[in-house]
């Protein structure tokens, strides 16, 4: 008995659940897991499914489930991914000298929370080596300058080449990454920023919140772009502070509410819960 897990997206009308749920049954799959969404009449239905596929013969079983995945896109107008459920995800992890969000992800994908694997991390500085060999995981120094960004781009593709990465997630990588860069990973690579864009642009942002006395701290964890910090945005949290907070316990909290965010988005991407249509995205729940 094999696992998987299916998601569609496609023009809503009727009989949709009815064709998907007979090409599962004919398959001798049974469903464990079931979310939709449909945004009404000429909206558009997003589903997400888990299924034993219980009379699993072998590579025949999964391409005849493959070929009739492929018939009913081509009659609803789908756009599909078929997944195994019990695959752990390869991530690399890019950072530059801030640990917390690194710090997260390697606690909750040891723990299992996400079930993903760091296979390498990947940084513009020295300082987080020391971590990464604590936790046994390969870690690679590309420093990054105007003159050598293609070079040093280049490098990092090898690298995902290399390892078989799934996802790339900037964990506080202090680096834009070059469109042409980014037009290759398209909803595969994950970042996590303050919320206080755009009213806090530029360096220092937790400085100009806290000129400004702002009353919540806030995170956004989103896939890349090409335009800056503009991606499909996938989870979001805030923290309220008041006139008692300085500006360390600004700095304090936003790390705080940065990792938890980033762990979030990250281990409902690798479920396989984030469906992205245009700017935006739908996430089924866990």
């Amino acid at each position: 008995m094999k696992g998987y897990r299916l998601l569609v997206a496609c023009p809503d009308q009727p009989g949709i659940i009815a064709a998907i749920s007979h090409v599962l049954a004919r398959n001798g799959c049974n469903i464990t897991s079931f979310d939709q969404y449909s945004e009404g009449p000429a909206g558009l239905f997003f589903m997400r499914a888990e299924f034993d596929m219980v009379h699993n013969s072998g590579d025949s079983d999964h391409e005849n489930l493959i070929s009739e995945f492929d018939r009913l896109a081509r009659e609803y107008h789908m756009q599909w991914r078929l997944t195994e459920r019990d695959r752990a995800h390869h991530l690399a992890v890019l950072v530059s000298r801030e640990d917390h969000c690194l710090n997260e992800l390697l606690w909750q994908t040891e723990r299992g929370d996400i079930h993903a694997e760091i296979s390498v991390i990947i940084s513009n500085h020295e300082d987080l080596r020391e971590l990464a060999e604590h936790f046994r995981i390969p870690f690679y120094y590309i420093p990054v300058t105007p003159a050598q960004k293609a070079q040093s781009e280049e490098k990092l593709h090898q690298l995902v080449r290399d390892y078989a990465i799934d996802t790339l997630v900037l964990a506080r990588y202090m680096q834009i990454l070059s469109e042409e860069f980014v037009s290759q990973y398209p909803a595969r690579i994950i970042n996590i920023h303050h919320s206080f864009l755009p009213a806090f642009v530029g360096p220092k942002p937790y400085h100009q919140a806290y000129e400004r006395g702002v009353k919540l701290i806030g995170a956004t964890a989103h896939y890349v772009t090409a335009e800056l910090d503009a991606g499909p945005i996938i989870e979001q949290d805030v923290h309220r502070v008041d006139h008692r907070h300085q500006l360390d316990d600004f700095k304090r909290i936003g790390r705080q509410v940065e990792r938890i965010v980033l762990a979030r988005a990250v281990k409902w991407h690798v479920a396989d819960r984030v469906l992205v249509y245009g700017n935006r995205t739908v996430v089924f729940p866990i």
